[in-house]
C-alpha cells in the first residue's frame, strides 16, 4: 500500500519482472494480477537437485569437484552454516535495504569459494540444443536475465557483508538430441563458464522500484529488449477488442 510504514518483500524475481516491464511489475505487487505463469520446468529442477548433491559431497569433504579441477576454476564448493538457508526457495540470502525499507531475498543454486577467500556466485542451466552451451548469447538478448540474476545474488551477498568475487560461473548441461534412440536416459554435456558480474545497477533499480509502488500504474509497458511488454500488448488488444463487440451488442 502507498505510504506503509511496514517492510515489503520483493525476491529477485520481482526484480527481474520490473526490469522487464514496470506495468506488470505495478499490477502484481499492488493488485496481485500476475502474469500467466509458464508450465514448470522440472526436468531442469532435477538436474539443479542433482547438481547439488554432487556438489555437497566435495563441500563436505572440502574437495574440488571434477568440473571445477576439469574447466581449471581455482575454486572449492563453500562450506558455511547458511548454505542450505541460501538456497532455500522463498528465504535465500536477503537483506533489508534500509532506502526502500524492501526486504530483498533470492535462493542462489550454489557458493564457491576461491583462493583469495572470495565467494562466488553460481548458477546452474539445463537445457538441449543442437551443440553444448559454452557461453552466453550476446548483450541485449533474452539471456541478460541470467546476467541480472547472477549479479542480484552478488549484491545480496555483498549486503550481508561477505567478500564476493566480481566473477561468477554457469554450469551449463547441454542435452544430446543427436542419439538414435531414448532408452529411458538422456546424455548430458556439461560447461562450466564465466560471467563478469556488474550489480552497481541494484541499488539504482530498487530506488526505482520503490518510486513505481508509491505511485501510479505506468502507462506504458516497455519489454527489457526494446518495444512494448507482449503481455500488455495482449491485454490491451484484448481489452479493446471487447469493448468494440460490446459497443456492437449495444
Amino acid at each position: 500500500m502507498p505510504g506503509q510504514e511496514e517492510v515489503f518483500k520483493v525476491s529477485r524475481s520481482k526484480i527481474e519482472l520490473f526490469t522487464q516491464c514496470p506495468r506488470c511489475f505495478w499490477l502484481d505487487a499492488r493488485h496481485k494480477i500476475t502474469r500467466p505463469n509458464s508450465p514448470p520446468f522440472n526436468i531442469n529442477k532435477a538436474i539443479d537437485e542433482l547438481f547439488k548433491k554432487e556438489f555437497d559431497v566435495h563441500r563436505a569433504a572440502g574437495t574440488q569437484h571434477p568440473l571445477q579441477i576439469k574447466f581449471k576454476i581455482a575454486a572449492r564448493p563453500y562450506k558455511h552454516k547458511d548454505i542450505d538457508r541460501w538456497r532455500e526457495n522463498f528465504v535465500g540470502v536477503f537483506t533489508l535495504h534500509e532506502p526502500t525499507n524492501l526486504h530483498v531475498f533470492g535462493a542462489v543454486d550454489d557458493v564457491w569459494i576461491n583462493d583469495k577467500e572470495e565467494l562466488i556466485v553460481v548458477d546452474y542451466k539445463a537445457t538441449a540444443k543442437a551443440q553444448p552451451i559454452t557461453q552466453l548469447g550476446p548483450v541485449g538478448g533474452w539471456q541478460d536475465s541470467y546476467r541480472r540474476q547472477m549479479e542480484v545474488y552478488q549484491w545480496l551477498l555483498r549486503a550481508n557483508g561477505h567478500k564476493v568475487s566480481n566473477t561468477g560461473y554457469f554450469v551449463y548441461a547441454t542435452g544430446d538430441a543427436s542419439k538414435p534412440g531414448f532408452d529411458d536416459k538422456v546424455e548430458f554435456v556439461t560447461h562450466v563458464f564465466p560471467h563478469i558480474g556488474k550489480d552497481a545497477w541494484v541499488e539504482k533499480t530498487l530506488i526505482k522500484m520503490k518510486t513505481c509502488l508509491e505511485g501510479d500504474m505506468p502507462t506504458v509497458g516497455q519489454a527489457a529488449m526494446g518495444g512494448d511488454c507482449d503481455f500488455c500488448t495482449y491485454a490491451r488488444s484484448r481489452t479493446e477488442l471487447t469493448l468494440k463487440a460490446l459497443k456492437n451488442i449495444n
